[in-house]
Parts: C-alpha cells; sequence; structure tokens
C-alpha cells in the first residue's frame, strides 16, 4: 500500500508536531508517523519550560533584552562544544515561532518575569523573562482522542493520577497553613474527582502534558493524519534525495512516498543500547525517556554517512534519579529536578560522609558532580540525600510528598531509610559516622550564618528561586537537627540525550563532510543539540525543539523563514 504527502514526520512529541502543523499552515500535506501507540514523546513526561530569549511577551512586558546577550550566554556557556550558526538560528527563529504557534495553533504560553537561567552569572546569564510556559490544557475538547495522548509518569501525579502543575505546588506545600491554598486544593481534586468518574482519567493538562494536548489538538483540527503503532524503517533515496519512507504498521509494510521529504523527530538515542558505550561511560545509568527513544533515526542515516553528533561537553542531560520499588519487584526511576535538592535542610553526601556538591545546582550539574566532573571533589561510594523530619515533613525528599501524605508505604518499601539518631543513620548507609557528625555540624552552623562556605548553597539567584524564601538569612540553608533522620540513595540519570543527528540552520541532516542531504530533515532530541551537552536554563531542550521542527517545515516547503 503507497501513501502520498508533501513532508512525512517521524515522531510526534513537541519538535514532530511543530514540524507538521508549520508545514500545513505552508500548504504542504503531512502525515505524522508514531511508533508507540501514544502521541506525546518525551514532552508528555517534561515540565514543558520552553527558552526563547526576547520572545514575545517578553517583548510585550517591556523587557527586551540588549542585542547579542543571550548570544553572549550561549557563548559563555557552550563554549566550543557548540556552533554559533545554530545559536544564532535558534534566537531568530524562536520568537517568530512563538507567535506563530500563539497566532495559528492552540498552543499559548505563559512567561516568567522570575526564572534565572541556570548560571544567571555568566555573562549574558538572565534572572527571567526568557522561559514560557504552556498553558494549562482542557483535554476534554479532544473528546475519544484524549485517549491517544500520553499519560504522564504516575509518580508526578498526586490522588491517583491529578497533575501538579507549577502554580499548584506551591498550594500543596501550604494547604494545611493557607486557607487560600486550600481552596486551591479542593476545586483542582474536585474536578480530579469528576475526571476520573467521567473520563476514566485526568483531563486538567499541565506542565509538557497541556503543551502535548494544545498542539495535539492542533493537529486532529488541522485533519494531519497521525499513524500510531508505526515505525519507521527505511528511508527511501533517489539520486542522493530522500524521497519517501518504508514503515512497519498494524497492517504491514507500508510505503509513503515524501515529495518534500522527511523529518526525523523520533525523541533521540537516550536508550539506544548501540550508543551504551559513549552515553554511559560510567556505568549504571537510569534513564526518563520513553521506552521508545532508542535512537532509530540513527539506523535510518547509517547508509547516508551521517554520524552522531561528537565533541559535545556530555552526551545526555543529566538528572538525579531515585529508584522507586515496584510490586512486581522492580523498580522505576524518579527524577530529583527541583523540588527538593535545593531546599533549606536537604544535603546530600557520598560514601565517605561528606559533602561533594552544591546540593542547589542544576539537574545536570548534579550528575555531573556525581560522575566526577563538577567542581568539587569527585565522590566516593553510593551518593545520598538527606534530610531530618522537620525538612521531609514540611518540603518532602523524592517521591516521598510533604505532609500530611503517609511516608510508611516508601519506609516499608526500603526506598526512604530511617534512623533514630545521626550515629544510626551513618550506619544505616554505611558511611562512618564521624564524618557525618563533622559534616551535620557544619551544615547546621551555615544554616545560621546563611553562607555555605564549601559548596555554595544558595549563592546564585538560580538556587535561592528554588529554596524556600521564607527561610531566612540563606533560602537553601536550613539544619539536620530534628530527630528522626532520613536518606534516600542517589544514582545518575538522564531526561534526554543530547548527542543526535548534526543539523544545519535549516534544519537540514548533514554528512559527516558537512554536506546537507536533501530532502532530510531532523529536529527535537532526534538532532544534536545546539548546547552542546551543556545545560544552560530550563528549557533548552523544548525551546530548540519547537524551534527547528519550525525551520524544519520551512525548509522543506521552500520558504525561507524571516531570520538573518
Amino acid at each position: 500500500m503507497a501513501d502520498a504527502y508533501d513532508l512525512v514526520v517521524v515522531g510526534s512529541g513537541a519538535a514532530g508536531m511543530s514540524a507538521a502543523l508549520t508545514a500545513h499552515h505552508l500548504g504542504l500535506s503531512v502525515v505524522i508517523v508514531e511508533k508507540t501507540e501514544w502521541i506525546g514523546g518525551s514532552t508528555a513526561y517534561s515540565g514543558g519550560a520552553t527558552w526563547i530569549p526576547n520572545n514575545p511577551h517578553q517583548v510585550a512586558a517591556g523587557a527586551i533584552e540588549p542585542a547579542g546577550e543571550a548570544l553572549t550566554y550561549l557563548q559563555a556557556e557552550v563554549g566550543n562544544h557548540g556552533q554559533p550558526e545554530m545559536w544564532k538560528a535558534f534566537l531568530s527563529a524562536g520568537p517568530e515561532m512563538v507567535r506563530f504557534m500563539e497566532a495559528k495553533t492552540h498552543l499559548k504560553f505563559s512567561m516568567r518575569p522570575v526564572a534565572p537561567d541556570y548560571h544567571p552569572d555568566q555573562p549574558g546569564g538572565a534572572l527571567g523573562y526568557r522561559v514560557l510556559d504552556p498553558l494549562d490544557f482542557d483535554a476534554r475538547v479532544l473528546g475519544e482522542k484524549l485517549a491517544l495522548i500520553r499519560p504522564p509518569i504516575k509518580e508526578f501525579t498526586v490522588f491517583g493520577g491529578m497533575m501538579v502543575g507549577r502554580r499548584d505546588i506551591p498550594h500543596m506545600f501550604t494547604m494545611l497553613r493557607k486557607p487560600s491554598s486550600a481552596l486551591h486544593a479542593a476545586k483542582i481534586l474536585a474536578r480530579h474527582t469528576k475526571d476520573r468518574l467521567t473520563w476514566g482519567r485526568a483531563t486538567r493538562l499541565v506542565l509538557g502534558s497541556a503543551m502535548v494536548g494544545r498542539l495535539a489538538h492542533s493537529v486532529f483540527e488541522a485533519g494531519i493524519e497521525v499513524l500510531t503503532k508505526t515505525a519507521a524503517e527505511e528511508l527511501i533515496v533517489e539520486n542522493g534525495r530522500v524521497i519517501g519512507l518504508k514503515v512497519t504498521s498494524p497492517d504491514g509494510l507500508r510505503t509513503i512516498s515524501a515529495r518534500r521529504g522527511v523529518v526525523l523527530a523520533g525523541g533521540g538515542a537516550a536508550r539506544a543500547k548501540v550508543l551504551d558505550d559513549v552515553l554511559h561511560p560510567h556505568g549504571a545509568h537510569w534513564s526518563m525517556s520513553p521506552d521508545g527513544s532508542t535512537g532509530d533515526s540513527l539506523a535510518l542515516v547509517a547508509s547516508l554517512g551521517v554520524k552522531p553528533s561528537e565533541g559535545f561537553a556530555a552526551p545526555l542531560f543529566y538528572a538525579p534519579v531515585s529508584l522507586l520499588p515496584q510490586a512486581d519487584g522492580s523498580v522505576r526511576p524518579f527524577p530529583h529536578l527541583f523540588l527538593d535538592r535545593a531546599k533549606p535542610g536537604v544535603y546530600a553526601v557520598d560514601g565517605t560522609g561528606h559533602r561533594f556538591v552544591n546540593e542547589a545546582a542544576s539537574y545536570h550539574d548534579f550528575v555531573r558532580a556525581m560522575l566526577g566532573h563538577g567542581p568539587g571533589r569527585k565522590p566516593e561510594g553510593q551518593i545520598w540525600l538527606l534530610a531530618d523530619h522537620a525538612t521531609i515533613r514540611r518540603y518532602g525528599l523524592g517521591a516521598v510528598r510533604p505532609f500530611p501524605a503517609p511516608m510508611g508505604g516508601h519506609l516499608r518499601s526500603g526506598y526512604l531509610l530511617r534512623a533514630s539518631t545521626l550515629a544510626e543513620l551513618a550506619a544505616v548507609i554505611d558511611v562512618p559516622q564521624a564524618s557525618l557528625a563533622d559534616t551535620t555540624s557544619r551544615v547546621n552552623g551555615f544554616a545560621i550564618t546563611g553562607e555555605d562556605k564549601d559548596y555554595g548553597k544558595g549563592s546564585t539567584a538560580y538556587n535561592r528561586y528554588l529554596g524556600d524564601p521564607n527561610m531566612k538569612p540563606n533560602p537553601c540553608l536550613g539544619s539536620l537537627a530534628k530527630r528522626p533522620f532520613y536518606a534516600i540513595r542517589l544514582f545518575p540519570g538522564d531526561i534526554g540525550a543530547s548527542v543526535g543527528l548534526p543539523i544545519d540552520p535549516q534544519a537540514r541532516v548533514v554528512t559527516s563532510e558537512g554536506n546537507p542531504i536533501s530532502g532530510l530533515f531532523a529536529c527535537g532530541n532526534d538532532a544534536g543539540s545546539i548546547m552542546g551537552g551543556t545545560y544552560p536554563g530550563a528549557g533548552i531542550t523544548l525551546g530548540p525543539a519547537l524551534t527547528f521542527g519550525y525551520i524544519a517545515a520551512h525548509s522543506a516547503a521552500g520558504q525561507r523563514w524571516a531570520g538573518p
């Protein structure tokens, strides 16, 4: 069975749907090929943050950046691991992409006036305005197609699947202390209860799920065909140009011709076993990427002289994870992104019982420190995240929710360890008692003075942004003093691969000699990150994903986006 379209898009995450929607509005016929049963890819698991300097909301707020400010920041952050021409294309097309999405699709954004870059003290670093969030989405408008939207990670929900957005989190922390927070929590819980009875799942989508829902609604409304459970098997090449794709579907092998080309947006290679030595040279590792992120696009282009991007600072977008025991004896990784590590009273130690990192550093930097690549000393043995009783009840720790959520199940499963004294905790996690006592004495002193003289926790605007503003004198420093004491073991993990297919500023896949392949484009995690294995700020995956999807569609249509 043969099908013919102008453009074939492989993958249904933010990048793929961006390319498809842009191409549709440029007059091209489009089909999306998705190998899993769900629409949304890793975007559905994400926080939805989208890094777009000088975005339209920023401009409307009167916070226009000086020319070149964001480029200066990328030069300081990425350096020789990236390509300036790629940064310039992104910075130019990004605001255009936002204007297009908000005018032509259901994807709408709000802006964070306060959202520091991860290294705001670097030249060109900013304290806010660059990060956009998708507006919450009422998915009831999808009707029966709601069943196609990838569900969120179970551990990221509460009360049996209720999603919690950025604006909900502060209310969840204070719902027992503030009537307004209690009312907010009651309203969204009542909505969720009704959804479960009516729809069988949450319909109030937030964060990355909201982005997926809004883009998918736009795709369905545009009449763009989405083929789920359909895997890309082979590119069809004629005279050096990609003209189609062979796929395996529930109906068997199909050939789809692509008059304008193929866009690869299949989710990247975080789970690609053929890259195991590149991705995981340190050994044991846990990925938060969907199971489908197996680097299929690498195999598709292998015969075309294309090799994965090289020279990156890191092959993955790192995040520390803890391992949640499951009923069947398996474990699931839980990422420690921003809710616990920066909070006052939360500290990390290694097998020596000493700290080795600024716990409030970005998740990427934290794992680099775990692997011995950070500015501190190389850690030894197992890594533990510690908190006392007052801290864990106020802020939670990993998958353990704050009071009044029970923690007994996590104690019984062994996910959370508890001891009556610090000496007993040292024995439980097998670290020297004297070392842990010394570490505790030091951090308790830092909590009083407000200055972490060892690793600078709370010393940057980004650190303080994630702390507790009610904690004085430093929102990131608290004591380890109130019995009992708790520990959770951490492991290296990731939220996606930074290595991928090399592309040029037109989103065209290029060979190892730098020659673009006619009719072949890549975006999202299938493309090598323009950040070169660094992590400058929140949304540096979704921002480029949406933007280079937008660029790829223009390139395929033979139209120039308005850029430089």
